[in-house]
Formats: structure tokens, sequence, C-alpha cells
């Protein structure tokens, strides 16, 4: 059980080399036990047997502590790893569970609770919306009836909706770039000021999107509550035909599917 979750830990943590081509995605910060790791040390506790919990991604709030706290070394980077360690006690309590385990109950990582996620969902009509873009233009959702549409809800501060914008230009925006086909990346809750300096960044990394902001989620409150990030699939009429949650590895080859399907009717 425990070589099972070391190792899908590691698989979490590495980064998809597919996907370099486009852009390279930023190095991970980890810390373990308030102190800031090398993947060496992961593979330590890791072959010990004392990884406990993996935190990919902390709150906005987190991360602004960590970055007070340990300086340049976070800086504004948002892809930090949390590491729990089982302390001696915890480990021999966990040891002897494992030992009376005769099956594996309980999956390793399991895809986040849909439930009370969406306000709407698939084959509602999508809500309208007039967004502003970084470039100072403003594109509204029913002018682009006849096109696919994919309405990306994120934050700055976010490190899986980041994770999942490095893998957007291979899966997504290049293979449909020469389609009836538009991806929007909307920034929740946050002022123009700070979404401009992390989408000068991205664009730096090769990540052209068309960046819009929702500062007061006026358009978020609409469509979803929680957890981000959050991806509606539009079809040329404006009905929504698929909703992912959250930086699982099938979300984008799942919407990449869909996409396909609504641009060959």
């Amino acid at each position: 059980m425990k070589k099972i979750i070391y190792l899908a830990i590691l698989i979490a943590m590495q980064f998809s080399n597919a996907q370099d081509k486009v852009a390279k995605k930023p190095e991970r910060v980890i810390i373990i036990n308030d102190e800031i790791v090398t993947m060496q040390d992961v593979d330590k506790y890791g072959k010990g047997g004392y990884i406990k919990s993996i935190s990919n991604g902390v709150s906005e709030e987190k991360r602004n502590e960590l970055a007070k706290k340990y300086g340049d070394k976070i800086g504004d980077r948002e892809f930090i790893v949390v590491v729990g360690i089982y302390t001696e006690k915890e480990k021999i309590e966990s040891d002897q569970k494992s030992a009376l385990a005769t099956t594996e109950k309980k999956q390793v990582f399991t895809k986040p609770d849909e439930t009370k996620q969406f306000i709407l969902n698939v084959n509602d009509k999508a809500k309208d919306f007039k967004l502003k873009l970084i470039d100072g233009k403003e594109i509204k959702l029913s002018d682009l009836k006849g096109k696919v549409v994919i309405l990306n809800f994120w934050a700055t501060w976010c490190a899986p909706c980041l994770q999942e914008f490095y893998d957007v230009p291979a899966k997504i925006t290049e293979p449909f770039k020469n389609d009836n086909f538009i991806f929007l990346a909307v920034s929740i809750g946050e002022t123009e000021n700070i979404v401009s300096k992390k989408v000068t960044k991205l664009k730096g990394d090769g990540l052209h999107f068309n960046y819009g902001i929702d500062p007061d989620k006026k358009i978020w409150n609409d469509y979803a509550v929680n957890a981000i990030p959050k991806n509606f699939l539009i079809d040329q009429n404006g009905v929504i035909k698929f909703v992912t949650l959250g930086n699982m590895d099938e979300n984008l080859d799942n919407l990449a599917t869909e996409i396909k399907k609504l641009l060959s009717k």
C-alpha cells in the first residue's frame, strides 16, 4: 500500500516531457516539516514509508504566508507541494493497519467530489456575459454563437489551475487553432493589475490565451461554486456540453475528445 502511495506521489510531482515542446512548467517548491526540501528528501521519506499525505498546491493565503517566511526561495511561485510525514508513533500504527488489511479499499487519489460544485450543468444554457480581456478588448458570449467555447475559471494563486494551463497549448489550443474554437481563461476575484502581471509571465512561457478578468465574480457566480480550476465546454448554440473539475490528468484529453465531436457536427 505504501509503495503504491509513494509511486503515485512521484508521478503526481513529475512534469510531462511531451508538453515541454510548447511551454516548460516552472519548478515546484517542496516543503516537509516546515522546511524546503529536494526530491531526494522526498525519495528518502518515501522509501522509508513515512509519507502520509501530499498537497499539490496551497491556498492563496498559505502561499502568501510561505512567501513571507521564505522570501526569494518562494517568491511568486505557486507550484508549492506540501508533504505530510508520519511521526514514529503514527508510522507504527499505519504499519499495523496495513498488515491487517487484506484488500485495498481506498484509492490513493480520487477525483474531486463534483456534488455542489456547479450551478450550471451539462445541457444547461450557458449564461451570457461580457468579459473584459487583459488587452482591453471585450468579448460577449452570445457574440460567439457558432463557435465552440471553453470557459475556464482560474486564479493567479491557484497551482492546479496553472499546472493545467501548461498542458493546454499542446492538448487544446494548438490542435484546434484553425477551427471555429475559442479558449477563454477567466480569472476570478482578482484585480486587473494582479492578473496582468501573471499573464505577462505566462505569455513569456508560451501560454497565449484569451485572458479575462472577473474581479467581482459576477460570471463565476452564475456558473459554479467552490473549487477551481473548472472548465465549461459550450457548443455552437450556447449549450454546456461537458464540464471538468480540478487538474486531473484525463480532463484535457476528455475535453479535446468532446471538442472534436462538436466541431464534426
